[in-house]
């Protein structure tokens, strides 16, 4: 009998571009893991600690930074981010699927690590809408933020955008159903590979 290793996939995508909904409902389904990330920023209304985030303070954030325990972290507008190699290594031996909503800059730091097993393992994509148009509607959609917010966002967004040519697959987001089966597709394709199974 063969038996597959698990696949690490990142997904990466300006604000707005429903890959955190992507992932959540892949993991949802059972398909995935979805690895929760660590960040000292406060947690928003409805948020939980375990759930959609390990709310560390900074100090203890720096501290794990210390001990070796992130597999990436990073600073973005003033809050620590990270995932955490508890969270991935030891499923993705077990051949358990391991999904990261990540920023680009999280993304850089996973593709350099330089262990084989994770290397093996990585598949990145990237999720964005067709136009700048559609962009500025998801994130004015939200209607909570002032224009200046709205404008800064839209910058990054624009920024991060130029960066979809490192990921191997870019997914052009249409609909929410139509975006999802694309990903579960993916997802599907990726465990096929000759690479992945093992005797």
């Amino acid at each position: 009998m063969s038996s597959r290793t698990g696949i690490l996939l990142l997904v990466s995508g300006p604000s707005g571009s429903g890959k955190t909904t992507l992932c959540q409902r892949l993991a949802d389904e059972k398909e995935v893991v979805y690895a929760t990330s660590c960040t000292t920023r406060p947690p928003r209304e409805g948020e939980q600690h375990g759930h959609d985030y390990y709310f560390l303070s900074r100090e203890e954030f720096d501290s794990r930074v210390a001990a070796g325990e992130f597999l990436e972290h990073a600073e973005v507008h003033g809050n620590c981010y990270g995932t955490l190699k508890s969270e991935v290594s030891d499923r993705l031996s077990a051949g358990t699927d391991v999904v990261i909503d990540i920023d680009v800059q999280g993304a850089d730091l996973i593709r350099l690590c330089e262990d084989a097993d994770i290397q093996k393992a990585l598949v990145t994509l990237f999720v964005m809408p067709h136009d700048e148009a559609e962009l500025r509607s998801r994130l004015t959609g939200r209607g909570t933020d002032s224009e200046d917010v709205i404008a800064l966002r839209m910058e990054n967004a624009l920024g991060e955008i130029k960066e979809r040519g490192k990921y191997d697959y870019c997914l052009l987001s249409t609909t929410r159903e139509e975006d999802y089966n694309q990903f579960k597709s993916l997802i599907t394709a990726e465990r096929l590979r000759i690479s992945r199974i093992s005797n």
